[in-house]
């Protein structure tokens, strides 16, 4: 049996449709937070288990005859590790084969603040005794598509990552690459996977993107950090987590999200996922909308 924890989240549906690709639905479990939200993966034969980070009991359920699991990063900044800490706990318990943990590009060196809640599950992941494999995963190119409303309406995108470059990839990569790790026959404990996208970008290049598909003119104004995180405090994040995000970007300006190994091309067989289908995509989804 395959686990994923996080199921009904972005990632995890999209790991469980490409894990249907080639496993019985019979053989997946969908381990989550809210069993009703996972109704149309019942529906498919998944099996759907309630597990909850905050509640191990939960998770010595969910995991009972589980020989592979993906651990999804919890969505808690702030939270993660004692929450990671609990299924690290229970699929030893349970005696997992192996435990495949989505952390972040170059984690074992990365300055970001969100790094350091991966790092340290890394280091229990070291310290568990189970065999594991790291889906070192970078930026998702989604991220930047939410901003694009406010870019069509004020012209603009705003940012602190200056003229770095980006090397994202979309979802629906990341999830070919989880997909790819959990089924593959060959050994993958121990493994250390750097994923990210193939092509490299910039904030300039995306407003262009934008410009030149929508046909309203986008341009890129980059800001202080200190600015572009009162800007997103303004937008309604929470301070600790506009503080994170504008940090990122700072890396993203010194190189930190930068990787041009292909690592996650070769792991999923053809080319990552271009910008500009990511930015065709979004705009076609707004433009739907819109009719």
């Amino acid at each position: 049996m395959i686990a994923i924890t996080g199921a009904t989240g972005q990632l995890g549906r999209l790991v469980i449709k490409q894990l249907l690709n080639s496993v019985p639905a019979g053989e997946l479990i969908a381990a989550v937070r809210s069993p009703q939200r996972a109704a149309d993966l019942a529906a498919l034969g998944v099996t759907v288990r309630y597990a909850d980070y905050d509640r191990p009991e939960s998770l010595a359920t969910a995991f009972a005859g589980v020989r592979k699991l993906l651990l999804i990063s919890s969505s808690e900044v702030g939270q993660r590790l004692p929450q990671h800490r609990m299924v690290i706990e229970a699929a030893a318990e349970a005696e997992v084969e192996l435990l495949a943990y989505t952390s972040i590009l170059h984690c074992d060196r990365s300055p970001l603040l969100l790094a350091a809640e991966h790092q340290q599950t890394e280091a229990l992941l070291r310290d568990s005794g189970l065999s594991y494999v790291l889906l070192r995963n970078g930026w998702y190119t989604e991220n930047y598509m939410a901003a694009i409303p406010t870019a069509l309406q004020y012209g603009q995108i705003a940012g602190c990552a200056g003229e770095g470059r980006l090397s994202s990839a979309s979802r629906s990569d990341y999830a070919a690459a989880a997909a790819a790790v959990l089924t593959s026959p060959a050994q993958q404990a121990g493994r250390i996977y750097e994923l990210a996208g193939d092509e490299a970008w910039t904030l300039a290049e995306l407003a262009a993107e934008i410009s030149v598909q929508s046909g309203i003119p986008v341009s890129f104004d980059n800001v202080a950090e200190a600015d572009y995180r009162d800007m997103l405090v303004g937008f309604g994040l929470p301070e600790g987590f506009a503080r994170a995000l504008a940090d990122s970007e700072t890396g993203i300006a010194n190189g930190e999200l930068f990787d041009d190994g292909r690592q996650l091309s070769r792991l999923i067989g053809r080319p990552t996922t271009a910008l500009s289908v990511t930015v065709t995509e979004t705009l076609t989804t707004l433009n739907s909308g819109s009719d």
